[in-house]
């Protein structure tokens, strides 16, 4: 099997409980060569845990290198696009996290670089590319007429799984300048994609462009996009949000939120006439909880419920697997640049169903 050498950008959270063990589990197929950071601290010790000689804090110095393949970029989403465009006419293909980025014109740019540089870039929408997602939606063609969607994610916030399942490296040796310029960019970014909004808009549209991304992505490919944005509210200064769609001959519900409790209720659920499917998920913190697919359905005078777990493998393997596919030439990414605009134009939706009026709570 051929060995796709890699680059990595940003060591934060995400790389350090996730990717790297995954990676290091999959070292028949990725070797890491080079790692990127801002923190020099943090970087050192990546590489000494990594077994890595080459550390850069700038994004030009690792792309330039001739000895990499692809590139995961998984630095604040401030500098994705900057560093997805870099990497792309570097030659490098590339995962990068969600969100691919915060706005069109930056989705845009994207997309022209790897296009001009005939290199693939693949959104790491993991989510996805769970078995139990995969076979919801090969089942989804014997469902018959829709009658209802909910999708929901209230979640609690990452550390309180993260601190139970291990320790997040974290340094103060990154500039006082370098976070006061990460919060102006965020600011700004927000704002040319929204426009001059209220200021609790903008959470909200940060909560779209990351938690909710994972979920709107997967209705979408499921049963495609909606035909608009029927209502939308958000209270809790944008920490909890729900919209209703409407789509031809039914509607979807869209909740969440996060909050203080230890529990993770992401799932996706399809009513039918007889038979319902949903797709549930658990946190991406603790390595290979399986997603599972549960099956309700009445024939005749029973009615039967079950629970289907494809595999142990869980969404994340099952994504950095399918990359390797996309980085030696197998296939196309299914999450790509312009499947990831799609959410943007959505998000921007749901922003103006809040702006038009719809219940904007308080407290």
């Amino acid at each position: 099997m051929n060995k796709v050498r890699l680059g990595i950008i940003g060591l934060g959270e995400v790389a350090q409980i996730v990717h790297l063990p995954i990676l290091q589990s999959l070292s028949d197929r990725y070797e890491i060569r080079v790692l990127c950071d801002i923190s020099p601290r943090l970087l050192r010790s990546m590489g000494e845990r990594c077994g890595v000689e080459g550390l850069y804090t700038r994004t030009a110095e690792l792309v330039g290198r001739e000895d990499i393949d692809a590139v995961f970029v998984l630095n604040s989403d401030e500098y994705h696009s900057e560093s997805v465009i870099a990497a792309a006419r570097s030659g490098k293909h590339v995962l990068v996290e969600k969100p691919m980025c915060l706005t069109r014109r930056e989705a845009d740019e994207i997309i022209r670089a790897r296009d001009e540089s005939g290199v693939e870039v693949m959104v790491a929408y993991m989510r996805r590319y769970a078995p139990a997602y995969v076979q919801m939606k090969e089942e989804l063609e014997s469902l018959g007429r829709i009658n209802y969607v909910r999708v929901r994610d209230i979640i609690g916030r990452n550390h309180l799984f993260v601190e139970q399942v291990g320790v997040v490296e974290r340094y103060d040796d990154i500039p006082h300048e370098a976070g006061e310029e990460r919060a102006a960019r965020a600011q700004w970014l927000v704002r040319e994609a929204i426009g001059d909004a209220a200021p609790e808009l903008g959470g909200v549209y940060r909560l779209l462009c990351g938690l909710s991304s994972h979920d709107l992505s997967a209705m979408r490919e499921l049963i495609g996009r909606p035909k608009r944005v029927l209502s939308a509210a958000q209270w809790k200064d944008g920490r909890f949000l729900n919209a209703i769609f409407e789509y031809d001959g039914f509607y979807v519900t869209f909740e969440t939120g996060i909050d203080g409790q230890r529990r993770f209720d992401a799932h996706i659920e399809v009513y039918g006439e007889n038979k319902s499917l949903k797709v549930q998920y658990d946190t991406p913190y603790v390595w290979q909880i399986p997603t599972t697919l549960h099956v309700s359905e009445t024939e005749g005078e029973t009615h039967s419920e079950r629970i289907i777990r494809p595999t142990f493998e869980d969404a994340y393997t099952m994504e950095l697997k399918e990359f390797h596919r996309v980085a030696t030439g197998e296939r196309s990414p299914k999450t790509t640049p312009e499947d990831f605009r799609e959410d943007l134009e959505l998000f921007r939706e749901i922003i103006g169903a809040l702006q038009k009026g719809a219940k904007v709570g308080q407290g």
